[in-house]
């Protein structure tokens, strides 16, 4: 019966979140990188990205090795508390958190190292430090609430506590997205008087009139530029990191990114990663009440550790899918941006300035995007644009 559910949810909704506004005939050239870069550019991305990639794997490992240690032995701390059930449960879930944290320190600042060594980042060490654990705050409070949401469901329902559990976890992904702008600081207007009467334009053409474009000033942290959809209903923004306002961008380029970032909402991609996580929360809430049944299940705080254990180690087998769901509504959001702009130069041109001002590699290999790959690579989308170009019968550059 549970997995008879678990599939009929999968069944019933894959198929209406899947397809998107990219033709399906659409066929994207073999691109050179050679020919959109310089050599020296793309030997400097490679060796910083190599770097990024291995130091990623390992964090993932040693983060797997001490939420096992801590699964194994983390029921001892139950011994010493006091806090009851519900209580106790809730502590060894901030243990854990802290564990976490500790264990990705060390490739955190070796990743602040290498950015610094390349002028990606100017952020100093302590400063990072202290930012990257509050800015934990958000995943330290959704982690308590879902352990105190399953031993609270535990009581009543027992081993069923994930079939309730699963619609509450959903609940708070929707929550937290709809929150998000709030969370963010302070969001400054766009002081472009070109550029905003160009993104109210965008918006018109893409049926989100009512979305507003704001910046967020990162500068004193990061050279990096950014730029990203948020919120949902009347929270829905359009944020670009004031990094992004600065040469080697035009306004044309930034145009693109507004363009992008309004088809997120024009196509409804926050609820549709609202759902896709929906549709993971069931099994995945069904697979921890399997895994702490002999734990006493949810109900006990022994099993707590384990429980963190088990949802991450699935979080992580089911990175490939989710960065593929994302990929293929960030493809979406390119074409929408080529639909509306209808300015093939400086998409490509945005695509190569981001690449050398990131270092990103344009070409990076199948297991790459597979575990880190949440956008299309940067060779692709320049695909992408000259596909476009080929089907509305425009010469390529």
């Amino acid at each position: 019966m549970p997995a008879a559910l678990v599939v009929a949810a999968w069944v019933l909704t894959v198929p209406l979140l899947w397809p998107t506004d990219v033709p399906d005939d659409l066929s994207l050239p073999d691109l050179d990188p050679s020919a959109h870069f310089e050599s020296g550019a793309l030997e400097e991305a490679r060796d910083y990205a190599r770097f990024t990639w291995i130091n990623g794997v390992l964090s993932i490992v040693v983060l797997l090795a001490v939420l096992a240690i801590y699964a194994r032995h983390g029921e001892r701390f139950t011994r010493e508390s006091a806090a009851g059930r519900i209580g106790t449960g809730m502590l060894l879930a901030m243990l854990g958190f802290a564990f976490v944290w500790l264990a990705q320190l060390p490739f955190g600042v070796a990743q602040l190292w290498w950015d610094r060594r390349h002028d990606v980042s100017n952020e100093g060490y302590v400063e990072w430090i202290l930012s990257s654990f509050f800015s934990l705050g958000g995943v330290f409070i959704f982690v308590s609430a879902a352990v105190l949401i399953a031993m609270a469901l535990a009581r009543p329902f027992r081993e069923r506590w994930w079939i309730p559990g699963a619609v509450v976890f959903a609940g708070l992904g929707l929550l937290f997205t709809f929150v998000g702008p709030f969370l963010l600081g302070e969001l400054k207007p766009l002081r472009n008087d070109r550029l905003t009467t160009q993104a109210k334009q965008l918006a018109r053409e893409q049926g989100v009139s009512d979305i507003e474009v704001r910046v967020l000033d990162v500068d004193e942290f990061t050279d990096e530029p950014n730029a990203f959809a948020i919120g949902l209903g009347p929270t829905r923004r359009v944020v670009l990191w004031n990094t992004l306002l600065e040469p080697p961008f035009s306004d044309r380029e930034v145009r693109v990114v507004i363009a992008h970032e309004l088809a997120h909402h024009s196509r409804d991609h926050l609820w549709k990663l609202s759902a896709w996580y929906a549709l993971g929360a069931l099994p995945v809430a069904w697979l921890i009440a399997i895994a702490t049944r002999r734990r006493g299940g949810m109900f006990e705080p022994r099993a707590v550790p384990l429980a963190l254990l088990v949802a991450v180690a699935l979080q992580f087998a089911v990175t490939p899918a989710e960065n593929a769901v994302t990929r293929r509504y960030e493809a979406e959001a390119d074409w929408v941006a080529l639909q509306t702009t209808r300015d093939p130069g400086p998409a490509t041109e945005l695509e190569e300035d981001l690449a050398e001002k990131t270092l990103t590699d344009p070409e990076p290999p199948g297991w790459v995007m597979a575990l880190f790959g949440t956008h299309p690579s940067t060779i692709d989308r320049i695909a992408m644009v000259e596909a476009w170009q080929a089907r509305h019968g425009r010469p390529r550059r």
